[in-house]
């Protein structure tokens, strides 16, 4: 099978690639191969490429740039994700969408289904429903939403921290965010165990278990042989940033299980393994 990644030099791109290079041909598309805001040009690349699959991680993921800029949030994540679905159409392939948490309010206090109502409060999290919704227009599609990111290649949350704090600074974090957390290469290759066996639809998908962002960059540190106390929680609010975080986020794995596959190991575990990389 012929597997075309977009934005497959972004964090989640990488692990994409990665891990369906592990048994298929992959034709990585950066922005620069295939802007998804250019139908014309996309469907063009796509036509060259004629994959069987696309897996479609591009867009904006920061919550503050949609804030700030929501013409552009909209144009990327919605209009760009329908260029890539009308593509995928017309040349027969299917199509695997990167969804997020942010669909979700984080009021419910309990873990989101598959079968609960999404109520976006943010611009990037409307950009993201909108885009589920253009997905679910093509018969051959699969979404998975997924949460906070880490994984080799780019960096992200995890990162950022263990480096501010081994030269010698803090890393303050929210500490009343909870959610899930995702190994990038981990979560690539339950996507392609679930568009080779699994019905399409609706998948949330992370690495076992919960945690708030704080405990998240503590273990890190703790794991990377760093200070955990240089890791400093604070009320999401303090850090003043454009667009409130959700407070709750965690995803129950119920579509995972209901089709019979395994769940990914526990965060962690695909955290201790990633932590031994990142300082090296």
């Amino acid at each position: 099978m012929r597997v075309a990644i977009t934005g497959a030099a972004g964090l989640f791109g990488q692990g994409l690639v990665a891990a369906f290079s592990t048994r298929y041909e992959v034709v990585p598309l950066t922005r620069a191969d295939a802007d998804i805001t250019n139908a014309e040009a996309l469907l063009a690349v796509l036509e060259r490429v004629r994959p069987e699959l696309v897996v479609h991680p591009a867009g904006i993921p920061d919550l503050d740039i949609c804030e700030a800029d929501p013409a552009r949030g909209f144009l990327v994540n919605c209009q760009g994700t329908r260029n890539v679905v009308e593509a995928a159409r017309r040349v027969g392939a299917g199509i695997a969408y990167i969804s997020t948490d942010a669909v979700f309010d984080g009021k419910k206090l309990a873990p989101y289904l598959e079968t609960d109502e999404p109520r976006p409060l943010t611009v990037y999290g409307k950009t993201k429903l909108q885009a589920e919704q253009a997905v679910k227009t093509w018969a051959k599609h699969w979404i998975f939403r997924v949460p906070v990111l880490f994984g080799p290649g780019k960096t992200n949350f995890v990162e950022k921290g263990l480096r501010k704090i081994a030269s010698g600074g803090e890393y303050v974090v929210g500490n009343d965010q909870w959610g899930c957390a995702t190994h990038t290469v981990d979560a690539g290759m339950k996507i392609m165990e679930v568009v080779e066996k699994g019905p399409c639809g609706l998948y949330h998908l992370s690495n076992q278990g919960s945690c708030s962002r704080f405990e998240l960059a503590r273990l890190a540190a703790q794991l990377a042989g760093l200070d955990p106390e240089k890791v400093v929680g604070v009320p999401d609010a303090m850090l003043r940033r454009r667009t409130p975080r959700l407070k709750y986020a965690v995803m129950e794995m119920g579509a995972l299980r209901q089709a019979g596959f395994a769940l990914p190991r526990p965060w962690q575990e695909s955290l201790a393994d990633y932590v031994r990389t990142v300082l090296k």
